[in-house]
C-alpha cells in the first residue's frame, strides 16, 4: 500500500556541483562538462553557487543509469516500504534514508560512519515512526534509551551495531547538555574509524581502549549540536498536511515484512564487503560532507540501476540546503501561529512589510516577541526562525506603491496547514496578485 499524497514536497535548495563519473568508468564521464563549468566561472565552489545557477550548471540529473542488478531492485523495494509509513520532506531525503539503511549492513567496510539526523521543528513530524522502521531494517539495531555511554561503547565491536537515539532534545537540550557531553563525544568520535575512548577496567584499574565507530540515527526536536549535524545526513521532517496519508505501523503485521527485506539486503551486501571497502567514488561535495555521504554513494554504485544518479543528486541538493541553513535556529510553531493571526487581523492582505509584521507581533501582549532581546524580535531573528519552514523575506509592493522587504501571505500557506491548522482558516482571504 502506497501513501496517497498530493505533490507537496518542498522544493529542495539547490547549488551547482561538479559533474560525476559514471560508475565503472572513473573520471571518463562529464569531464568536458566539468571543464566547461570551470571555464564559465572558475571562482565558484561546488556548493557555493546560487540556486539560480544550479539548474544550468549541473549534469547530475542527466547522468545515465547503470545496469540494474538484484541490489537496485532491493533498494527500490526498501524505498517503497519506508514510504508506506513516513513522508520525508523530499524524494531525495527518501533516497538518502534508503541508502543509509543499506549502508548499515556494510559497516566494516567504511572509513566513516554517517549519522542520520532526523530532526523537525515540532512534535508529530514522524521522527519516532521513522526510527520504528529503521529499527526493523538496519543491521543489529541498538536502541539507546536510558543507555549510558559506557554501555554503548562496550557494545561496539569490529561488527558494530546501528545506534538508534530517539528524543535527542532531552540529551542535548540547553539544561542537560553538560551532563551528556560524553554522549556527544561518543557520537562525534564514532564518525571516523580508529577513534577510541580509554577507560580503566577491573579491580586493578587497567587502561583499556574501546572502539566508538558505529553508524547512528539520531532523532529530536530542533537541530542537534553543530558537531553532530556536521557529521550527518540531515532529514528535516515535517508534520503531515491534510490529505497526506501514511500506513499505520502495526508491529505484528509490519515487522515481519520489514525484517524479511532487511535479511535479503544483508544477504546481498555481505559478499560485496571487500569490494565496498576498496571503492573510492567521485562525489559532488568535498571534505566532511563527502566523508559522510561516501558510504551511501558506494552502496548506490554497487546496486546500479538509477541509484548512482539518485544518490549524487540527493547528496548535492541536501548538502547545499544545509550549507544555506547552517546558522538558522527554529522557534517552533508559535511564530507561525502568531503570524497567522496577524494576517487574519489585517484582512488577509497579500503581503506585509517586515517592519509592519514585527510591529504587530510585538503588540500582542500574550506573545513573547516584545520581550525577546533588548529591543524585541528583530528582522534578522524573524528570518532565521522562518527559514526552518522554508519561508524567506522578499520584495513586496505596498498599497501606496512602495516596494519594501517583507513577507507574502501565500508563502505561509503550506506551513500553516502543517503546524497550526487550528488557527484561523488558511484560505480565508481572497486570492489576489501580490504585485
Amino acid at each position: 500500500m502506497q501513501p496517497e499524497n498530493p505533490e507537496s514536497y518542498s522544493a529542495p535548495a539547490r547549488a551547482a556541483w561538479p559533474a560525476m563519473a559514471i560508475p565503472g568508468q572513473p573520471g571518463a564521464h562529464l569531464r568536458a562538462a566539468q571543464a566547461d563549468s570551470a571555464a564559465a566561472d572558475p571562482s565558484e565552489g561546488a556548493v557555493g553557487r546560487s540556486a539560480d545557477d544550479a539548474d544550468a550548471a549541473s549534469g547530475l540529473e542527466a547522468m545515465p543509469d547503470a545496469e540494474p542488478t538484484a541490489g537496485s531492485k532491493l533498494l527500490d523495494e526498501l524505498r517503497a516500504q519506508i514510504a508506506q509509513f513516513v513522508i520525508p520532506p523530499s524524494s531525495e531525503a527518501l533516497d538518502a534514508i534508503t541508502l543509509w539503511v543499506a549502508a548499515t549492513h556494510l559497516q566494516p567496510a567504511w572509513q566513516h560512519a554517517p549519522r542520520l539526523a532526523v530532526v523537525g521543528p515540532a512534535k508529530r513530524c514522524g521522527k519516532s515512526r521513522l526510527l520504528d522502521v529503521l529499527t526493523e531494517t538496519v543491521h543489529e539495531p541498538m536502541l539507546t534509551i536510558n543507555t549510558t555511554p559506557a554501555a554503548i561503547f562496550r557494545s561496539i565491536s569490529e561488527e558494530p551495531p546501528s545506534l538508534l537515539v530517539d528524543e535527542a532534545d532531552t540529551i542535548f537540550g540547553p539544561k542537560v547538555a553538560e551532563k551528556n557531553e560524553e554522549t556527544r563525544g561518543l557520537l562525534n568520535a564514532g564518525h571516523q574509524r580508529g577513534r577510541y575512548v580509554t577507560r580503566v577496567v577491573g579491580n586493578d584499574h587497567t587502561p583499556h581502549k574501546f572502539a566508538t565507530f558505529a553508524m547512528a540515527a539520531i532523532a529530536g526536536i530542533g537541530d542537534l549540536p553543530d558537531t553532530v549535524m556536521d557529521r550527518s545526513v540531515v532529514i528535516r521532517m515535517r508534520r503531515r498536511a491534510e490529505g497526506e496519508k501514511v500506513r499505520p505501523f502495526r508491529s505484528r503485521r509490519d515487522i515481519p515484512a520489514l525484517r524479511e527485506i532487511r535479511d535479503r539486503i544483508h544477504a546481498w551486501a555481505r559478499p560485496l564487503l571487500e569490494e565496498a571497502a576498496n571503492r573510492e567514488p567521485e562525489m559532488p561535495v568535498e571534505d566532511r560532507a563527502a566523508d559522510t555521504w561516501e558510504p551511501l554513494a558506494i552502496v548506490a554504485d554497487l546496486a546500479g540501476g538509477r541509484w548512482p544518479r539518485l544518490v549524487r543528486v540527493a547528496c548535492a541538493r541536501m548538502v547545499a540546503a544545509e550549507v544555506a541553513a547552517e546558522e538558522d535556529h527554529p522557534s517552533g510553531a508559535r511564530i507561525l501561529a502568531d503570524i497567522r493571526r496577524v494576517f487574519f487581523a489585517q484582512r488577509e492582505v497579500d503581503s506585509l512589510s517586515t517592519g509592519d509584521l514585527l510591529h504587530h507581533l510585538r503588540q500582542d501582549p500574550e506573545a513573547p516577541w516584545a520581550e525577546r532581546g533588548r529591543d524585541g524580535l528583530t528582522a534578522r531573528e524573524l528570518s532565521r526562525m522562518l527559514r526552518d519552514f522554508d519561508i524567506r523575506p522578499g520584495n513586496v509592493r505596498m498599497a501606496d506603491g512602495r516596494q519594501l522587504k517583507g513577507y507574502m501571505r501565500n508563502k505561509f500557506l503550506d506551513a500553516w496547514r502543517r503546524y497550526c491548522p487550528t488557527v484561523h482558516p488558511v484560505d480565508a482571504g481572497p486570492a489576489r496578485n501580490s504585485g
